[in-house]
């Protein structure tokens, strides 16, 4: 037997640490190749770590809530001959090799292994190329009898739920748990309500609990400590730090307008009711992200950035949409890419799958990174305005209040109409007053007449 150390991975882009969620291993316990392992938290996500050998574990380099610097020693591993039973996981279409001794450690995509000086080498190749793991006596059969077979999405989609994998029977391939078979159970009877209960635990597009401040759980008023001190680092300290990074070094300014947004909600009952659009889940947010996009075609300027190192704005033609999230780690902002090109239904499907991911802890780094225009929807918390701070990098964020009825002149006449308020912040070294009041003045429009902005294109 020989021993390898798995070094803790760059998951992100530049990334120096991340902090220990959850061990999935124990010493001693047969890994095998692709194993989950522990949970991290990054600056700015929760990320699955899986097995880059097969073998079994010696040592655990840190205990949970440790936070760990990226290429420093995270699992030893005694694995058999001279560890030529590791292999490289199928991720996509290529991997990353890195020289490791007399040997080779395969390891993931944007994951770095460190040399000698202690820097990460990193070698793309074709995953073609790529050799087929050897297959380990016995940690198949030790693995299955400890965990049921799923994909990491299905396994935290359960875990959401309240869902035991260990007492589903998969229907996918070779006995595979699929989010089906989680679905399925979600909508029995016990199912249903632990369902109903993760749910409620971790809500990211209403009301949160009264309890919940950044990320975690306060004891109650009555029964909670005279002080309490909460550690600043994972999500908490990445949204610390890009807010004082970009309150104090873009000038912001805000305009804001109401808006008789009754046909918008007209349009979404129709929708909701048309036979071709079962299943598609719309919302307000569905149509003020195609307003957003809009209004960015006409306007590009909007969709800029401000590069003070060489002085420049630099203007986008493409949207990556970011959507200001609150998850039961605190708030993130992970982003739609191409946003721009997506129809009706594309950016329902979008939406859902941010959110879902957002609430399940599945963002990846890469959905955190290069946002160019945002909205935050302070609606279902019953706002009906709000004054955003910019993300950094970005030129604008839209702030989207509660839709509520309220009396409005049609007419010259007094009528009950569904209205929003909506307000922009804007860097103002790039995008002037005027330029703003007309990117807010066109979503304005697309919301007072959203059919006729999508038939027109």
């Amino acid at each position: 037997m020989s021993q390898e150390i798995f070094l803790l991975p760059d998951v992100g882009e530049g990334l120096v640490e991340a902090e220990i969620v959850t061990w999935k291993v124990r010493v001693g316990d047969v890994v095998i190749l692709n194993q989950p392992l522990v949970d991290i938290e990054t600056a700015k996500a929760t990320v699955e770590l899986p097995s880059p050998y097969a073998g079994t574990v010696v040592k655990l380099h840190g205990d949970v809530g440790d936070v760990m610097e990226v290429h420093q020693p995270l699992i030893t591993f005694d694995v058999g001959g001279d560890g030529s039973s590791s292999a490289p996981a199928p991720v996509e279409s290529e991997m990353i090799e890195a020289p490791v001794g007399e040997g080779r450690e395969a390891v993931l995509i944007g994951y770095g292994v460190a040399n000698e000086d202690g820097l990460a080498t990193r070698k793309h190749r074709r995953s073609g190329a790529a050799a087929s793991p050897a297959p380990v006596v016995g940690a198949g059969a030790a693995y299955a009898g400890s965990a049921p077979r799923s994909t990491p999405p299905v396994r935290l989609y359960a875990k959401q739920h309240g869902v035991d994998l260990a007492t589903l029977t998969g229907s996918g391939r070779d006995g595979l748990i699929t989010r089906g078979d989680v679905e399925r159970a979600v909508g029995g009877p016990a199912g249903a309500a632990q369902s109903a209960s993760a749910r409620a635990s971790a809500p990211i597009t209403g009301p949160t609990s009264t309890s919940r401040f950044v990320g975690r759980e306060l004891a109650s008023w009555s029964t909670g400590p005279k002080e309490e001190r909460i550690p600043v680092k994972g999500v908490l300290r990445s949204m610390a730090d890009a807010m004082v990074q970009s309150a104090f070094s873009a000038p912001h300014a805000v305009v804001w307008v109401r808006v008789d947004a009754t046909k918008t909600m007209e349009l979404l009952a129709a929708l909701k009711k048309h036979p071709n659009m079962a299943g598609v889940r719309l919302s307000p947010l569905t149509i003020t992200a195609l307003a957003v996009c809009d209004a960015a075609r006409h306007f590009p300027g909007i969709n800029s950035s401000f590069d003070s190192t060489t002085n420049e704005v630099v203007v986008r033609r493409s949207v990556n949409l970011g959507i200001a999230a609150d998850t039961p780690r605190g708030l993130i902002v992970p982003n739609i890419k191409g946003a721009d090109q997506l129809d009706l239904v594309g950016m329902s499907a979008a939406l859902n799958v941010l959110v879902d991911k957002a609430r399940n802890g599945t963002t990846t780094p890469n959905e955190m990174i290069g946002t160019t225009l945002s909205i935050t929807n302070v609606g279902p918390f019953g706002v009906d305005a709000a004054m955003p701070i910019l993300p950094p990098g970005t030129g604008a964020i839209l702030a989207i209040g509660q839709i509520a009825k309220a009396p409005w002149v049609v007419d010259d006449e007094v009528v009950v109409r569904h209205v929003v308020e909506i307000a922009m912040s804007f860097d103002h070294r790039q995008v002037d007053g005027a330029m703003a009041s007309a990117v807010l003045s066109h979503i304005g429009k697309f919301l007072q007449d959203p059919a006729t902005q999508l038939l027109a294109g």
